[in-house]
């Protein structure tokens, strides 16, 4: 389960200390820009080691931790915490999060102006 000596892929580690759901939305972050590996973007066979610094942009999120044990094969939650040190800002509280959109069931699909509200909203330019 461990691999405590040389390196392991930047996506499979994502992945198996649980920062992505699958290892192929880890490795579509990578080509996406959204990992960067010691202040690099890296594509998703670029190799990790103790010590290194990854930042994953992920969900509007940015978390940002320091490689302390490398693992090859998905650990449980446990586990996966004693694999990095977290050095990630803490999420934005539920009240801070704007909701756009919220219809009452049944109101039938939005009018144009609705859709204008909505995309203005969004921060969408008008066309």
């Amino acid at each position: 389960m461990a691999a405590d000596e040389g390196s392991v892929r930047v996506d499979s580690w994502i992945w198996s200390v649980r920062l992505t759901k699958t290892r192929s939305l880890a490795a579509s972050a990578c080509r996406a820009g959204h990992v960067r590996v010691n202040g690099e973007r890296v594509k998703p066979a670029h190799a990790v080691r103790p010590g290194d610094q990854v930042r994953l942009r992920i969900a509007g999120r940015e978390r940002i931790v320091v490689v302390s044990r490398l693992v090859r094969k998905r650990v449980g939650p446990a586990v996966a915490a004693d694999c990095f040190i977290d050095h990630s800002p803490p999420p934005p509280a539920r009240e801070e999060i704007a909701v756009a959109g919220d219809r009452d069931r049944g109101a039938g699909r939005p009018t144009k102006r609705d859709r204008r509200e909505l995309d203005r909203l969004r921060g969408h330019p008008p066309q």
